[in-house]
């Protein structure tokens, strides 16, 4: 194992930390390799720039590599935990003229109001982080520091961080009089994690125990229409349509109309929530009048889940996912699934038919095949073993 001395000292007028070690082709090659890495013909050795947001993840990558660590740093952010930055200071006046151009331009490039608002905020939030450094200065260093903050901090997940990425790329594009190349910024791989699906038992169970009228319409609605909660909260009274049974989504993700069904065992339920809580412009409504608060929906949601038993991660999108996985075990045509949807690829669709394989769930274990053996008349004296 080789222990590397982390050193500090000054170069070119900037904090820095020596990485001395004995020579080792291997080790060398390893760390001129990692990331910030640079080497230094002055002092004659490997050098990163110290930074205390970033120096114990360095440390622990050092440390999964192989080698043992000689440290003679100061004590960094996570020795000191008063220190780690969480607040950010106010814009400076360049930055806001630079900020308002930002969201001209997305406006500019016709962007969703959801789109602009998600951008927008990274964007705000990393010419916050970078603090009176002039604008036009920042840099892929400055990236890299913000999105390990970031992350670190804010302990964004993965499609958090790959919105924030794609937010800086579009800042770097519209904002070309700085130094970052927004395609050298790092965008990590989606999740390839399944939807969690409930069964049509447990999404009536879920249904049956929701005893607030208004919540049990929500749910029934995300389900048996497959919608996502912005397009439920956004709906209005005149985009019902009971006699063709059809649901008019307006302005879904990707600023797209479209139809969807509307279930008829619902009929009575959603005339009995009309005539009872009388809704203006929106289906549904704030009781102050205006939209319905998703942090709303997800919080009955959660109880509702707890008073069916179902101990299973329940988010209002699970509805949707589960809508289309059960129209797919139903049988429905997945293009048509993907109309009803609002997908604009079919890939997106695809994901359904990785949880709803039949001929997958029909396979049965060797384990089966074994038992059942054992359970045939010539064998009724043998015991199994199995309790």
């Amino acid at each position: 194992m080789t222990t590397i001395k982390l050193q500090p000292f000054i170069h070119n007028l900037k904090k820095c930390l020596g990485l001395k070690f004995p020579y080792h082709f291997e080790s060398k090659e390893i760390v001129k390799r990692m990331d910030g890495v640079r080497w230094s013909r002055t002092h004659g050795c490997f050098y990163i720039i110290y930074d205390e947001l970033t120096i114990d993840s360095f440390k622990k990558e050092l440390v999964a590599k192989g080698f043992k660590i000689d440290d003679n740093t100061p004590k960094n952010v996570a020795q000191n935990k008063k220190s780690v930055k969480t607040k950010l200071m106010p814009l400076i006046p360049e930055k806001v003229k630079i900020y308002k151009s930002f969201i001209d331009s997305l406006n500019g490039k016709r962007m969703s109001e959801s789109t602009v608002k998600t951008y927008s905020g990274f964007v705000r939030q990393f010419l916050q982080f970078s603090e009176t450094k002039p604008a036009e200065l920042l840099d892929a260093t400055d990236v890299r520091l913000y999105i390990e903050w970031a992350v670190g901090t804010l302990n964004y997940s993965v499609s958090t961080h790959r919105q924030m990425v794609s937010g800086l790329r579009h800042f770097a594009y519209l904002y070309p009089a700085c130094a970052i190349n927004p395609e050298a910024i790092f965008m990590p791989s989606k999740d390839k994690k399944l939807p969690v699906i409930l069964s049509i038992e447990e999404i009536v169970n879920l249904i049956q125990a929701t005893k607030n009228l208004k919540h049990r319409v929500i749910i029934s609605m995300l389900y048996a229409s497959g919608l996502r909660i912005g397009e439920l909260l956004n709906l209005e009274l005149k985009d019902f349509d009971f006699i063709r049974n059809q649901l008019h989504i307006r302005g879904g993700k990707g600023r797209k109309d479209r139809y969807t069904n509307i279930a008829q065992t619902l009929h009575p339920m959603l005339k009995n929530y009309y005539k009872t809580y009388k809704p203006k412009v929106y289906f549904i409504e704030n009781p102050n009048g205006g939209q319905y608060s998703p942090a709303s929906v997800r919080s009955f949601l959660k109880r509702s889940c707890k008073l069916a038993g179902i101990k299973k991660a329940i988010t209002p999108h699970s509805l949707r996912h589960c809508y289309a996985t059960h129209l797919l075990e139903h049988g429905t045509d997945i293009r048509y699934i993907q109309e009803l949807l609002g997908h604009s690829r079919p890939e997106t669709t695809m994901i359904y038919t990785q949880v709803t394989k039949k001929e997958l769930r029909q396979i049965k274990s060797p384990l089966d095949f074994g038992v059942n053996k054992l359970y045939l008349p010539d064998n009724h004296d043998k015991k199994l073993g199995i309790d």
